[in-house]
């Protein structure tokens, strides 16, 4: 494991690499984003204090990552590098009860935003990115959420005021 300090802006990991990373968030806050061929960015997920976050598919199948990440705040991290042909642990016996622990929270986060993507209206999308990501609200450019959410910045910006008129 390596332990870096990441300057805000500094990637960690760019597609097409051939070592896999999986990084834990110590202090700061990541990004984890793809490109589409029109150049447009498509946010994956944030990764505050104490989240892990890696292209866990890529991992798994032995292929190159398609994900950026990047750091939104001066960070650091612990790194893991694994070569695409290295292999993971394939029995339970292999890992430890905070991995088993850490990757169930990862795959209920991934298991919810599915199911905002493909049935939430925008205003619920904006409430579950408050409750999954509380404390970085204020932390991540508006557009940024925007792009997490799947819609355009002043969208998010009109959500965010009838919210505000709301309360």
């Amino acid at each position: 494991m390596e332990i870096k300090k990441v300057a805000k802006g500094e990637f960690v990991q760019k597609p097409d690499e051939l070592k896999h990373k999986i990084i834990h968030v110590v202090t700061g806050l990541l990004r984890m984003y793809l490109v589409d061929d029109d150049g447009k960015e498509h946010i994956y997920m944030f990764a505050p204090e104490g989240w892990t976050l890696s292209d866990f598919a890529a991992i798994a199948e032995s292929k190159k990552s398609i994900f950026y990440i990047d750091a939104i705040e001066n960070s650091q991290i612990e790194i893991i590098t694994k070569g695409v042909d290295e292999k993971i642990p394939r029995t339970l016996d292999e890992y430890t009860d905070q991995t088993i622990e850490m990757m169930g929270r990862r795959i209920a986060t991934l298991q919810n935003r599915v199911v905002m993507l493909l049935s939430f209206s925008a205003l619920d999308r904006y409430k579950q990115f408050i409750a999954t990501y509380p404390d970085i609200v204020n932390r991540v450019p508006q557009r940024m959420i925007a792009s997490y959410l799947g819609i355009t910045p002043q969208a998010l910006s009109k959500i965010r005021g009838q919210k505000n008129t709301k309360r």
